[in-house]
């Protein structure tokens, strides 16, 4: 029988944190390998841009029930099997889109893709950051939301790459995205569990709520509050931003299309990375204008129908959205009690993805009446003044230094 070391286990532990990044990050860019294909569904299916942004909503609504109904599972159960079960709803996600079984199955496959992502969006995060080692804290929180947004990027980058230039536009994306799966399933299956009371039988699914400690409600209600509006662009960008670059630009080039999307959450990627030198006390309110920038570029887009004016707009809202939302993490992260720290980070996750989902849906009920670009900058128009808002309250009261 072989036996593990402490060296063994220590190098173990130290090497997980990227394993588990990894894993985040494949994790995650399912949600968005879709986004680029929404047009060839509507010419398949045949719906409207109202029943894209209620696909997009149901995979939402996926998402916040599963973090109301099983946020707080990975401390209880261990955050390694929750993590499979998340492969396994992302994997039965990929073969519902594989078949085509028209509109139902696209639902369904979206529906399953909310309940990955809402047990990766809290355990996920977690682990990751629990698998650094000592003085690595850091690095790991930037790897944690830097998996977060650079999986969601990579996802509507790699369909509209394969849906352009390779056979099969509406399978092979998710071919590939089933061998990642198979991937990232072993690597999870690998990596240390850091829950030490790990029970998987006995665990209840419960509503929770938004179990938020008392003592911390104050750095949770502004975090969430900037979450929320960096996450409304990312919802733009990811449910209606391609029908813009197709209908309004004229510009149907699917890997186009999934650049563009990247190209938001790259600057999230980078606008994190930046933390660092911005720091914490900074980050919220600084973030929070840098979205009020991006947000004035994306409504001079859709004034001027100027595809560079867009990426512009994404790549500065992307970087605000990223330096706010890092800023919120590291905050709720460090002032939430360890037993209540998975239930907390799933509570915040709920308030942004109210974000990325109830603003689209509203946009595309716009649509129907007063065209897509009146709707966009409606919805520019409303989450700039949250975005300003919420920056103006930090700067006068920003987050205490920890």
């Amino acid at each position: 029988m072989s036996r593990t070391t402490p060296d063994s286990a220590h190098r173990r532990k130290r090497l997980g944190y990227p394993a588990a990044a990894a894993v985040f990050a494949v994790g995650m860019a399912g949600t968005t390998l879709p986004t680029p294909l929404y047009g060839l569904y509507r010419e398949h299916l045949g719906f409207s841009e109202l029943m894209v942004t209620v696909v997009f909503a149901v995979y939402a609504l996926g998402v916040i029930a599963t973090l109301l109904l099983a946020g707080n599972v990975s401390d209880e159960a261990g955050r390694r099997p929750v993590l499979l079960a998340a492969l396994g709803f992302s994997a039965a996600s990929a073969l519902c889109l594989l078949f085509e079984g028209g509109l139902p199955a696209l639902l369904a496959g979206r529906l399953l893709s909310g309940f990955a992502a809402g047990l990766l969006s809290g355990a996920a995060t977690v682990t990751v950051m629990e698998l650094a080692p000592p003085g690595r804290a850091a690095r790991a929180g930037l790897a944690a939301t830097a998996a977060n947004m650079g999986g969601l990027g990579c996802g509507p980058l790699l369909s509209g790459l394969l849906a352009e230039y390779a056979p099969w536009p509406l399978r092979l994306p998710f071919v590939v995205h089933l061998a990642l799966i198979a991937v990232a399933a072993v690597l999870t299956w690998f990596l240390p569990e850091t829950v030490a009371s790990a029970r998987v039988r006995g665990v209840r699914l419960r509503p929770q709520g938004l179990a938020v400690p008392p003592t911390m409600r104050g750095v949770f209600a502004t975090s969430a509050l900037a979450a929320f509006a960096g996450f409304s662009l990312l919802g733009l960008f990811t449910a209606v931003a391609p029908a813009f670059v197709a209908e309004t630009l004229d510009v149907h080039n699917l890997a186009l299309t999934g650049l563009v999307v990247f190209s938001v959450f790259l600057a999230s990627t980078a606008g994190q990375a930046l933390m660092g030198r911005v720091g914490e006390r900074r980050a919220l309110p600084g973030g929070c204008f840098v979205l009020v920038g991006g947000l004035l570029l994306v409504g001079a887009s859709l004034l001027f129908t100027s595809l560079p004016l867009l990426v512009a707009g994404a790549l500065c809202g992307g970087l605000g959205q990223g330096l706010a939302f890092r800023g919120a993490v590291t905050a709720i992260s460090a002032a939430a009690p360890a037993e209540h720290r998975a239930a907390t980070v799933s509570a915040f996750f709920v308030i942004a993805y109210l974000g990325i989902s109830l603003p689209v849906v509203g946009v595309g009920a716009l649509t129907l009446g007063i065209g897509l670009r009146n709707a966009g900058l409606t919805f520019a128009g409303c989450v700039l003044a949250l975005a300003l808002g919420v920056g103006l309250y930090l700067a006068r009261r920003p987050p205490a230094p920890r």
